[in-house]
């Protein structure tokens, strides 16, 4: 089943108004920034976004918030984007804030198909407030439910034309694990092949998790905070 489409507006063009999308990176490291700037020109609206942070002002998911398209933000950080900074402390957006291990633990659970999971990460703070606590050898744990989403949209490196995909290096990041805690993915990449091109061993993504793949034209590789020294 060949899963390629043509543009990023193509792969986008169905998502409603009100949907809910993973959006993998870390910074502006790994981030599917085709697909964003596709539902961005598209104008789809409401939307609750699942990221671990929301890149800065004039790129990643932050024309999003620029153009008021995002209702809700589930996040681990908050920083490097003055708009959304603004947006939240004004109380413009809703947000959830979860702590980063406990963020990629609730999207692996809703991949496997797990109900939940007891941690010990929140325990006694605004967190666990309304959820299950456990006292388990002799620490208290909260109970926390999977994370999932209508989309994912992923950037990795390298896919084929039935959607597997290879991460490089840091990048790799969350994609993985969204790409298989939502019910439709889309993944871009930078180079596609092929079925049966790549390696089996060395695909990090089957392309059973994958319903629409697209070569992206270019990447703009920014550096976030870049830091030099002299000499």
């Amino acid at each position: 089943m060949n899963k390629v489409v043509s543009t990023a507006d193509e792969a986008v063009a169905a998502i409603p108004d009100g949907a809910r999308i993973m959006m993998g990176g870390f910074g502006l490291c790994g981030i599917p920034e085709h697909l964003i700037a596709a539902l961005h020109r598209r104008g789809t609206k409401d939307l609750t976004i699942i990221s671990n942070n929301a890149g800065i002002d004039d790129y990643g998911i932050g024309p999003l918030l620029k153009a008021r398209q995002v209702r809700k933000m589930i996040s681990t950080y908050v920083g490097e984007n003055k708009e959304f900074e603004r947006q939240f402390l004004q109380k413009e957006i809703e947000v959830e804030l979860v702590p980063q291990g406990t963020f990629s633990e609730r999207m692996r659970a809703a991949g496997a198909g797990i109900g939940g999971f007891f941690t010990p990460t929140g325990a006694g703070t605004l967190i666990a407030e309304g959820k299950e606590s456990r006292e388990i050898d002799g620490r208290t744990y909260i109970l926390e439910a999977p994370l999932s989403a209508d989309f994912a949209f992923v950037k990795a490196w390298k896919g084929d034309s039935v959607g597997n995909l290879v991460y490089r290096k840091t990048s790799r990041n969350f994609n993985p694990v969204m790409a298989t805690a939502a019910r439709h993915t889309i993944a871009e990449v930078e180079v596609l092949v092929h079925a049966g091109a790549l390696d089996p061993d060395g695909v990090h993504t089957p392309g059973i998790f994958v319903r629409r793949i697209l070569r992206g034209p270019a990447y703009d590789k920014r550096i976030e905070k870049r830091t030099t020294r002299d000499g």
